[in-house]
């Protein structure tokens, strides 16, 4: 008997997208570049390209990088608040993407547009009252991530445990579960609270094939619990771990500095300065909680493996119960 993991009958995640199992990875700045995102489409789960942190033509590239890579189905995170946000999504219709996942604005705003595309549309909120916005716009699959997560985050600090339940009482579309998930226990815990699926971002950004820089892998590699902490709250709450950057943003905050004073501190490319070019003290560090779980630097094709394997073995020692 199949899996519920991977049975396409049972699971409106799999059956959407058209993939072998219910998970996706997340489309991650600096990290989600074509390679990451075949890898993860090859090994059954659904790659997304992360556009935050590339130029339309950079994106272009990508895409037709990923293509060639998979014969499976991939997708693309798009941030709303994207500078070329019109360029960006002409070039992903034009270059026929069917599957976007947008995140950090209004989805009503592009959510008919793609969907007159044909292209199944999945958006990413921290709460039940942005989840029922989502199902107003009519997208096809909710993202619903907990503040354990890495980068940006919801104002409402509120954590996968209590979010999913939440949502999926608010909602009826199919949901997935994000935010401090990146074992295969996770996964089965999230689809107990009622997900159908998960969006992982952490454990996939620490893969051979993300397109961080190596000493950002390394230094997360090391970290335990604690050595990362919600900041920047006056702008976009942000998960950083502990550097020299981050002392200044913590003093700044502690002396109540303005929402003006933090974007001067924060300047540009900070992110891509720690991520992508392993600035380990100036850069912006940005990773979920979760990552001090791992000690292993791994390929997609050996993390899907334990994820599925430690979904079964979970599924097995609840059945004892």
């Amino acid at each position: 008997m199949k899996s519920i993991i991977q049975n396409q009958k049972m699971n409106r995640i799999t059956s959407l997208f058209g993939i072998q199992y219910p998970i996706i990875q997340g489309g991650m700045v600096w990290c989600s570049g074509w390679r990451l995102a075949s890898a993860v489409s090859n090994a059954g789960g659904l790659g997304l390209l992360g556009a935050g942190s590339m130029h339309p033509e950079t994106l272009r590239e990508h895409i037709r990088k990923c293509r060639a890579a998979t014969d499976r189905p991939f997708g693309i995170n798009i941030p709303l608040l994207y500078p070329q946000i019109e360029e960006i999504m002409q070039l992903v219709a034009d270059e026929g993407v069917k599957i976007v996942f947008t995140s950090a604005g209004n989805p009503k705003t592009w959510t008919s547009w793609l969907k007159e595309r044909d292209i199944t549309v999945a958006h990413v909120v921290s709460s039940s009252k942005f989840a029922k916005k989502c199902e107003e716009a009519g997208v096809d699959a909710v993202v619903a991530e907990g503040f354990e997560a890495g980068g940006h985050n919801g104002r409402e600090e509120t954590t996968t445990l209590c979010l999913i339940p939440a949502v999926r009482k608010a909602i009826h579309l199919p949901l997935i579960a994000a935010g401090g998930i990146g074992t295969g226990e996770a996964i089965l815990a999230a689809m107990a609270l009622g997900a159908e699926g998960v969006q992982i971002g952490t454990r996939f950004a620490l893969t051979e094939e993300s397109s961080a820089h190596d000493a950002f892998k390394a230094r997360c590699l090391e970290l335990n619990e604690g050595d990362t902490k919600l900041l920047l709250k006056k702008l976009a709450p942000t998960r950083l771990v502990a550097n020299a950057f981050r002392t200044s943003i913590e003093t700044a905050e502690e002396q109540g500095a303005s929402a003006e004073k933090l974007k001067e501190l924060l300047g540009k490319g900070r992110a891509k300065r720690g991520i992508f070019e392993g600035d380990l003290e100036e850069g912006e560090l940005e990773i979920g909680q979760v990552a001090a779980l791992f000690r292993q630097r791994q390929t997609v094709k050996k993390v899907m493996d334990e994820l599925i394997q430690g979904f079964e073995e979970a599924k097995k020692r609840i059945m004892q119960y």
